[in-house]
């Protein structure tokens, strides 16, 4: 006697016909197309048991439907991309997408090492110095007017060199009596500190710091011993060879301000009328 083969889903006899296992259970093919089988992305038919179903992030298509949604060509065994769920091959992809060379003006392909620099992309090979022609890779290099050059070839060609150490300035100079300096070499002659983006003044053609210019150069104030620097609109009386700043000008007897009043002097010191009476 023989046994008896059914579908598992429709119970019909499975004998003398063809049938698909799923996890051991014989199905009819149409049972089996019905409950199992994907529609095609592309056509949005059944891709049936006879048919290959190519799959990719839970989407299906026949074969002869996976196709690059740009030039038609079918993407079997073919590398692509997809871009708003849409298929590509990847010559399409990159000419629709990719980066385009700064230099060659040719597509960077995808996969392909790129060097970028403000929204600008190269190849690598690309990506030279527009004077030695050499590849620039991680290597420093500045750019000036669109072109690209490494550091040695920059300053060759367009560093000025510093007035103090002689060598090249590629960023951060200060130009003084119009010649450049590096800023770390445009110090005071006498403290060296450094005087970019500080107040200095000169003397002699050396540049000074304000406390240095003031303590070497300045007159001193008869009353405080102090330098009276005369900078930035500093006031300050003068009387016989000496000077005083004008809030040391005050009477040597009672402190009252003699500026802008008469004075008296005895020796040294300078006195107020109503104090002078006494001597």
């Amino acid at each position: 006697m023989v046994e008896q083969y059914n579908c598992t889903n429709c119970k019909e006899s499975l004998f003398g016909k063809k049938y698909i296992l799923k996890e051991e259970h014989p199905h009819c093919i149409q049972c089996y197309e019905a409950l199992f089988s994907n529609n095609c992305e592309m056509c949005k038919l059944l891709i049936g048991c006879t048919s290959k179903d190519l799959s990719y992030k839970d989407r299906h298509w026949h074969s002869d439907c996976f196709l690059c949604s740009k030039c038609e060509r079918s993407l079997v065994d073919r590398p692509f991309a997809t871009k708003d769920d849409l298929l590509m091959c990847t010559d399409c992809f990159a000419s629709e997408y990719s980066a385009k060379c700064n230099a060659c003006l040719k597509t960077i392909m995808p996969g392909t090492k790129k060097m970028e620099h403000k929204n600008n992309s190269w190849h690598e090979n690309c990506f030279a110095c527009n004077r030695c022609q050499q590849p620039i890779g991680t290597r420093s290099f500045v750019q000036k007017d669109l072109k690209n050059f490494c550091l040695p070839c920059y300053e060759k060609q367009f560093a000025q060199q510093c007035v103090h150490c002689k060598k090249p300035i590629t960023s951060g100079g200060v130009n003084y009596r119009d010649m450049p300096w590096h800023k770390e070499c445009f110090v005071c002659i006498s403290c060296k500190q450094q005087l970019a983006g500080q107040r200095f003044t000169s003397r002699d053609d050396f540049a000074y710091c304000l406390n240095c210019f003031c303590n070497l150069f300045a007159k001193k104030c008869a009353h405080c011993t102090t330098p009276i620097s005369g900078l930035g609109g500093s006031k300050y009386i003068s009387f016989e060879q000496r000077q005083w700043h004008n809030y040391c000008f005050n009477c040597k007897k009672c402190s009252v301000s003699l500026v802008g009043r008469g004075f008296l002097t005895c020796k040294d010191d300078i006195l107020c009328p109503d104090c002078g009476k006494d001597f």
